[in-house]
């Protein structure tokens, strides 16, 4: 989204993200990230792009990461999945491979903190039933989810997030603009807390948001890239699978592979995911294939990504052949977040004069 397109309110949000980085570039040790995935599936090239790589990049510059899994996030539109355990197993695999350190990371799943999911009560009594109800992203989930009725979970999935991150006294969130009324509510909360319970010294910080400067990738049908669409280029894909992904995507009949998002859109993609992967622009990898083609794109395409991935794609099958390790590191990962959580339950129990 270029700035021009920005309304004043997400120009003022985008400058403060900018800022932030200079921050981060200052004291990284300053800030503590939280981000995560619901285990609905396999992570794909689009989760990579858009935000596996920018969590290494974070962690590497001195960033504390937690990373949650959100198992129970991942109720609110669906049955729990029998095969959950091995998708959790999985998404273990995908971290580490990427390049999320265990020795510098916390990684953990809701389901096995809970202290962490015990703030959710009291974050309910700081905001209203109409302050969730107007929050467009509870609107947008629903309409994705085609759901005919609204679960509790799923109407107060905002009031978790700040739980999510407010329990490790995160202070910075990687969202995308679209997910900024997300953190606001979890901006409220914790300023609501503060103001009630601690006024002279305020106990949680109000997390900031670290916008993604990540650019879509549509998926193979031409659609937004989704696990649930089943349109993805999975991280572990194999070569062979990845080429007969990439063989059916969406292109169109012209001749001429030119990059124009807005006229040309799956081609478009197409190149972005490409130059991704080769580290140079669309327009560079448009000019090199000229009128040869969509085949040619294709081609292009199917040689750059398994190039790009080949050495995550070793490291994730060494590593799930070693699912005692994953299950390792996970462990530990909750052994930390659950006495990260016992700490904030104990002081928020204090603050409310809940000691008995």
């Amino acid at each position: 989204m270029s700035a021009a397109t920005l309304n004043p309110s997400q120009r003022a949000s985008q400058q403060r993200s900018d800022g932030l980085e200079g921050a981060i570039d200052r004291d990284p040790a300053a800030f503590r990230m939280l981000s995560g995935d619901r285990p609905t599936g396999a992570l794909h090239v689009g989760h990579y792009f858009g935000s596996l790589q920018n969590r290494v990049r974070l962690q590497d510059a001195g960033v504390e990461l937690f990373v949650l899994i959100a198992d129970y996030q991942a109720m609110t539109d669906r049955v729990v999945q029998r095969d959950l355990p091995d998708i959790v197993t999985g998404l273990m695999a995908d971290y580490l491979a990427v390049g999320i350190d265990p020795d510098r990371a916390v990684i953990f799943a809701h389901s096995q903190v809970a202290p962490l999911n015990q703030l959710l009560l009291p974050f309910l009594s700081l905001v209203s039933v109409a302050e969730i109800a107007r929050n467009p992203t509870v609107k947008d989930e629903v309409a994705a989810a085609g759901l005919a009725t609204v679960s509790g979970l799923m109407f107060t999935y905002p009031v978790h997030q700040a739980a999510d991150i407010l329990f490790c006294h995160a202070n910075l969130v990687p969202v995308g603009m679209d997910q900024l009324p997300h953190l606001e509510i979890s901006r409220t909360v914790a300023r609501r807390f503060n103001d009630r319970y601690s006024p002279g010294a305020p106990y949680f910080p109000e997390p900031a948001a670290l916008l993604s400067s990540a650019p879509l990738l549509l998926g193979l049908d031409g659609q937004k890239m989704s696990k649930s669409r089943h349109n993805t280029i999975p991280l572990r894909a194999t070569p062979d699978e990845t080429a007969r992904l990439l063989a059916r995507a969406k292109t169109d009949s012209e001749r001429s592979v030119t990059y124009e998002p807005i006229r040309r859109p799956e081609v478009a993609s197409l190149l972005l995911l490409t130059a991704l992967c080769q580290g140079t622009t669309p327009e560079a990898v448009a000019a090199q294939i000229g009128d040869r083609g969509a085949a040619a794109l294709k081609a292009t395409a199917i040689e750059a990504v398994n190039d790009r991935f080949a050495p995550i794609r070793a490291r994730q099958n060494e590593l799930a052949g070693d699912p005692g390790y994953l299950h390792g590191v996970l462990a530990a990962g909750n052994e930390r977040a659950t006495a990260i959580a016992d700490d904030t339950m104990r002081a928020v129990r204090d603050l409310m004069h809940q000691r008995y």
